[in-house]
C-alpha cells in the first residue's frame, strides 16, 4: 500500500494534538496537584473514607484510575469489533472523545465537598481518552505504508507533546497571574482541556477516511460477544507468529512500568519532595519538551538499528530511571530523573505502536488487532496501578512502590531479548 496524502496524515496526527492535553494536564500535573491539595491531610487527616475503609489519597486515585482502565479493557473488544465490521470506527472515536472532554470540563466543580465527583470525572476522562485511542491507533496501518509507520507514529506523538505544552503554558500563566484564589486557575484549566480536545478533534474527524467496504462484512457472532471472539481469532494468529507473540509479552510487562510511572510521577514529587505547583508545571513542560526529542531520536535510531534493538536499549534506560527514582532525595535529583524519563517516554510509546503495526499481518481487521494491543496495554496498566497502590497502602511510603516497577521493566527487557533472538532465527530460516 501507499502512504495516504499529507492532508490525511497531518489530520491523523492532529488527534494527538487534541487529546494529549488530557495526558499532560489531567494525569500529569494540574489534576494531581489539585487533588493532593483538596484531599491532603489538612482536609482529610485520617484519609478518605470509602466502603468503610480509610484510603491514602493517592492510593485511592490509583485504584479509581485502574478501574477505568479495566472497564476500557473489557469494552474495547466489543466496540472495536463493531467498528471493524460496520466501518464506523470514526463514530466511536468521536463518542469517546466527547466523553473524555466533557468529563475533564466537569472537573471544574470538584472540591473538598464532592471528592467522588472529581474521582468519577477523572475515571471517565481516562475512559474517553483511552477508548478513543483504540480507534485512533487502528488508523495507522490504514494510512501509512510499512516504511513510513515509524515516522508517522512519531509525528503523532510529537504533535501531541507540542499541543499539550502550549495548553500547559496557558494554565501556567493562569496560575501565575490569578493568585487571589490558587484553586481557580487549576479548575479553569480543567475546563480548557475539554474545550481544546473537542475543538481540535474536528480536524481528524473531517479528514480521516470512512471504510468503503463496510457493506461486505457481517458480524460472525452476537454483537456482545463478537469482539471477544475476534480477540480469540487474533490470538490464534499471534501464537503462530513467534516474533509478534514474544514482542507482545515484552510489551505487556514493560507497559506495566511505563504507564504507571507516567501516571504517578507527579504524585511522587508532591508527596515525597513536597514540590510546589509552579515547579511541578515546569517539570512537566520540561518532560514533554524532552519527550519530543526522544520520540524523534528513537524513530531515527530504529531505522538504523531496528525496532527491537532500540526498544531493548530504551527499556534498559527505564530500569536505570526507576533505580534513580528510588534513591531520589533532593529537588534537583527529581528534575534529572524527570528529564531522563522524558527522553525515553516518547520514544518507547511511539516505537512500540509502530513495531506492533509492522509485525502484525496484513488484515482488514485493523481495529481488532489494535484492540488486542490496547487490551494488552490496559490490563498491564491495571496490574501496574493496583500493585503501586497496594504497596503504598500497606507501607505508607510511595518510594517502596517503585521496586515493583523495576521488576516489571526487567521482565520486559528479558522478553525483548528473547524477541530479538527469535527474530534473528526467523530471518536465518528465510535465508
Amino acid at each position: 500500500m501507499q502512504t495516504a496524502s499529507k492532508k490525511i496524515v497531518n489530520g491523523w496526527a492532529m488527534y494527538d494534538w487534541a487529546n494529549s492535553v488530557y495526558n499532560l494536564v489531567i494525569t500529569t500535573t494540574f489534576f494531581p496537584a489539585y487533588y493532593a491539595a483538596v484531599t491532603g491531610i489538612k482536609n482529610f487527616p485520617d484519609g478518605i473514607k470509602l466502603f468503610g475503609r480509610n484510603f491514602v489519597n493517592t492510593e485511592l486515585k490509583d485504584y479509581v484510575l485502574a478501574t477505568g482502565f479495566l472497564l476500557i479493557a473489557l469494552l474495547s473488544p466489543i466496540l472495536s469489533s463493531i467498528a471493524d465490521y460496520k466501518g464506523n470506527k470514526k463514530n466511536f472515536m468521536r463518542f469517546f472523545c466527547y466523553l473524555g472532554a466533557i468529563s475533564c470540563s466537569l472537573m471544574f466543580f470538584f472540591d473538598k465537598n464532592n471528592v467522588m465527583l472529581g474521582l468519577v470525572c477523572f475515571m471517565f476522562a481516562g475512559i474517553g481518552f483511552y477508548g478513543s485511542q483504540v480507534f485512533y491507533n487502528s488508523y495507522l496501518p490504514e494510512i501509512a505504508a510499512e516504511e513510513d509507520m515509524d515516522r508517522i507514529s512519531a509525528k503523532g506523538f510529537t504533535m501531541g507533546y507540542i499541543g499539550s505544552v502550549l495548553l500547559q503554558m496557558v494554565g501556567f500563566a493562569l496560575v501565575v497571574f490569578m493568585k487571589e484564589d490558587p484553586s481557580l486557575p487549576l479548575k479553569i484549566t480543567f475546563l480548557l482541556v475539554g474545550v481544546w480536545w473537542v475543538v481540535f478533534a474536528q480536524i481528524p474527524f473531517s479528514r480521516l477516511p470512512n471504510r468503503s467496504d463496510k457493506s461486505e462484512r457481517k458480524l460472525k457472532k452476537h454483537v456482545l460477544v463478537n469482539g471477544f471472539h475476534e480477540l480469540q481469532l487474533v490470538w490464534k494468529q499471534v501464537i503462530k507468529m513467534p516474533v509478534l507473540k514474544r514482542f507482545l509479552t515484552a510489551f505487556f510487562f514493560y507497559s506495566m512500568g511505563v504507564q504507571t510511572v507516567l501516571l504517578v510521577a507527579i504524585d511522587f514529587g508532591i508527596k515525597i519532595l513536597n514540590l510546589e505547583n509552579v515547579k511541578l508545571i515546569i517539570t512537566a513542560v520540561l518532560l514533554q519538551v524532552v519527550a519530543i526529542v526522544g520520540a524523534l531520536l528513537m524513530s531515527r535510531l530504529s531505522g538504523k538499528f531496528g525496532n527491537i534493538r532500540v526498544l531493548i536499549f530504551t527499556v534498559l534506560l527505564w530500569v536505570c530511571a526507576c533505580i534513580g527514582g528510588y534513591y531520589i532525595q533532593t529537588e534537583m535529583h527529581f528534575y534529572i530523573v524527570a528529564s531522563f524519563v522524558g527522553l525515553v517516554m516518547g520514544g518507547i510509546q511511539a516505537l512500540s505502536r509502530a513495531t506492533y503495526a509492522k509485525l502484525m499481518p496484513q488484515t482488514k481487521d485493523t481495529a481488532s488487532f489494535f484492540s488486542f494491543y490496547d487490551v494488552t496495554e490496559k490490563f498491564a496498566i491495571v496490574i501496574g496501578l493496583f500493585s503501586f497502590g497496594i504497596i503504598e497502602g500497606l507501607t505508607k511510603d510511595m518510594r517502596n512502590s517503585i521496586l515493583v516497577l523495576i521488576i516489571f521493566f526487567v521482565l520486559g527487557l528479558l522478553f525483548l531479548l528473547h524477541t530479538l533472538y527469535t527474530q534473528r532465527k526467523e530471518q536465518t530460516k528465510l535465508l
